[in-house]
């Protein structure tokens, strides 16, 4: 044990090193500061404020800060905007908050105060488990910055009359909002007055009303979209000359309307042949995730529409719902009429996930063993209802021929929950 005498030395030698440190800290040039205290959580950030007298309000005159409260517990979100942001006056560029009841209350004033300093660049609001729809300010509408939106659990109001659009806006994640009857009006208009958008999210996205107009997403720079819904809300497409991935519910959300006008400006409408083509071409689309079956024709001639309308596809994943009766069979001569040069020559990936291994499947899987020359992987997992015997069918895919010497069929079981 060190002598008293030794303990009280290295007090003093601390005791001086503090404010030598926080001398040290203050000599440096702002911007310096600035970078350092800008590359600190905002948690840290508001601690310096305890390094030394000169530095208790030093954050709060950063040219920018981040305000991110994420968690299970919104009364942490609650307490650390409503401290911060009141003492913060420099721009914030993102906003990125859970929100639990109370915090709910409390976020129309938060928007408000940050659309006096010109909104934020990346705004993401979602309420903690168990959640209520909160209702979104519509001063939301006014800032110009954004670049990026999510939004999660809430009412949207109208837009307001005086709404210009998102001109720097490159992703917009919409999941499980509500908005007022001819919202569709709404969503359009967003979309169209993004210039830049690149990454569309909407998922199940509901609007009042029963009736639905169709509307054209029209998005030239638009590199990703995922759309989930189960109700028709009248989608279409014009082209979409950047697209490079999508995630596609073959089923759910086009109800009784025919594909053809889901793909408005893609596909054209010609008898029996609305399937064989599209008019233009996904040049650089690498990865397709699709939702379907193979129960009956349609979806797996709109599949063979989309290989061969995606010539560089190499990623290419299917996962089956719904398709355990089949009504319709689609034999192997069949699909290897449908196959034309130039389909799945760069594909390297297949994955089908829920399988019932239904006969459609099976001729599937068999004609892109046989004719993808650059696949190396066949990847499979079985619904898990599925009472069928694997043994067998796994057998019989050995069996099958195939384009590419380095094309190996992974089997991983029940597929679980995707």
């Amino acid at each position: 044990m060190a002598p008293p005498c030794s303990r009280k030395k290295r007090r003093i030698r601390n005791a001086r090193a503090a404010p030598a440190a926080a001398d040290a800290l203050l000599s440096l040039p702002p911007e310096v500061l600035d970078e350092i205290l800008g590359r600190l959580d905002l948690r840290d950030a508001v601690r310096t404020s305890a390094l030394c007298r000169a530095w208790r309000r030093r954050w709060e005159s950063l040219p920018s800060i981040d305000i991110s409260a994420f968690s299970d517990d919104g009364k942490q979100a609650l307490w650390t905007v409503d401290r911060v942001l009141p003492r913060f006056s420099g721009r914030i560029r993102r906003f990125q908050v859970s929100l639990d009841e109370l915090s709910a209350r409390r976020v129309d004033d938060w928007l408000v105060l940050l659309s006096r300093r010109g909104g934020v660049e990346d705004l993401n609001l979602s309420p903690v488990f168990p959640y209520e729809f909160f209702p979104l300010h519509s001063t939301v509408f006014s800032w110009r910055r954004l670049i990026s939106i999510d939004l999660f659990a809430c009412h949207i109001p109208p837009l307001p009359p005086d709404f210009e659009g998102f001109p720097d806006l490159k992703v917009l994640t919409l999941v499980n909002l509500k908005l007022q009857q001819n919202g569709e009006y709404q969503l359009e208009e967003i979309i169209e007055t993004s210039p830049l958008l690149e990454t569309l999210i909407l998922s199940e996205v509901g609007i009042g009303g029963n009736d639905f107009i169709e509307w054209e997403i029209r998005a030239p720079n638009l590199r990703h979209i995922t759309i989930c819904s189960s109700i028709d809300y009248g989608w279409n497409f014009t082209e979409l000359p950047c697209l490079r991935s999508a995630v596609i519910d073959l089923r759910e959300y086009i109800g009784d309307r025919d594909f053809a006008k889901f793909l408005a400006g893609l596909v054209q409408v010609n008898g029996v042949k609305i399937l064989e083509t599209l008019p233009c071409t996904f040049d650089n689309l690498k990865s397709l995730k699709l939702f379907m079956h193979f129960c009956e024709l349609p979806p797996i001639l709109l599949l063979i529409c989309f290989l061969k309308s995606a010539p560089n596809l190499e990623k290419l994943k299917i996962r089956i719902y719904y398709g355990e009766v089949q009504k319709t069979e689609v034999s192997g001569e069949f699909l290897n009429a449908q196959w034309t040069d130039g389909m799945c020559a760069n594909l390297q990936l297949l994955e089908m996930t829920g399988i019932n291994w239904l006969p459609n499947e099976m001729s599937f899987m068999k004609l892109i063993l046989s004719k993808a020359r650059f696949l190396h992987t066949l990847s499979i997992s079985h619904d898990d209802d599925c009472s069928v015997s694997h043994v067998d069918q796994l057998l019989e895919l050995e069996t099958y021929g195939r384009a590419s010497a380095h094309a190996q069929v992974l089997f991983k079981g029940a597929a679980g929950d995707y």
